[in-house]
């Protein structure tokens, strides 16, 4: 176990692990366990998992930044959107790459999982509705945290897109589940980020300077979380 991290057992068959500033989820059914993302500085993250469960562990990514993906490297593939493969690539992300698509479903063995696509703050960008815990596990698209919409291929429009349609299946869960900032996170905060997008494009947000890794960013503030974009 790293010594950054910390296992948290939300029920008898699903586990959080923070890694720090992102968060990761085992899910396991009768049949078989799913990894989502492995995090920050997790390459033992499939062995951590594998401690949690006597399941056989799959990995699916939300996406492919890489404080999402420092484990992959000990499954020989992963489910993923295949939009998303040259961003996992460029961030050196290895083995198969097994496309899911919006309306797929993992089935763990009395426990189905549907894939969601969120395109916009990656172009892969995808979310799984937990249907028998009514748990939506968002990635980065849904947080009260900082939401990062600067590099290549990020696209506010489209995820203000991607929100607008899953804001009309919000009756089908009661928490979202992020990678990053609060946990859990109520259905009314994809209004809230929708409405914080739209102000933020029609340059009704004041801005803020900030820099990450010599880069100038914008910090714009919705009240509900923060949009990280450049200049």
């Amino acid at each position: 176990m790293d010594e950054h991290s910390e296992i948290i057992q939300i029920d008898a068959d699903t586990w959080r692990i923070e890694d720090g500033m992102v968060r990761i989820y085992l899910l396991a059914g009768t049949e078989s366990a799913l990894l989502i993302d492995t995090g920050m500085t997790l390459k033992n993250a499939r062995s951590i998992a594998e401690g949690l469960t006597d399941k056989p562990v799959k990995l699916l990514n939300t996406h492919g930044d890489p404080d999402h993906i420092a484990g992959n490297g000990a499954f020989p593939g992963v489910y993923m959107h295949p939009a998303e493969e040259d961003n996992y690539r460029a961030h050196g992300g290895a083995g198969e790459i097994i496309p899911v698509r919006g309306g797929d479903v993992l089935e763990l063995g009395g426990r189905a999982l549907e894939i969601i696509e969120l395109p916009g703050h990656t172009p892969g960008s995808i979310a799984l509705l937990d249907r028998s815990r009514r748990v939506l596990i968002s990635g980065d698209s849904i947080s009260t945290g900082r939401i990062f919409m600067f590099g290549p291929a990020r696209d506010l429009r489209q995820y203000l897109a991607s929100l607008r349609s899953l804001q009309k299946r919000s009756g089908e869960f009661d928490e979202i589940w992020p990678s990053h900032g609060s946990f859990p996170v109520a259905p009314e905060q994809i209004g809230a980020l929708c409405i914080g997008a739209e102000r933020v494009l029609a340059g009704q947000v004041t801005w803020t300077p900030h820099e990450m890794r010599g880069m100038p960013l914008r910090i714009y503030n919705v009240g509900c979380a923060e949009f990280l974009m450049q200049e």
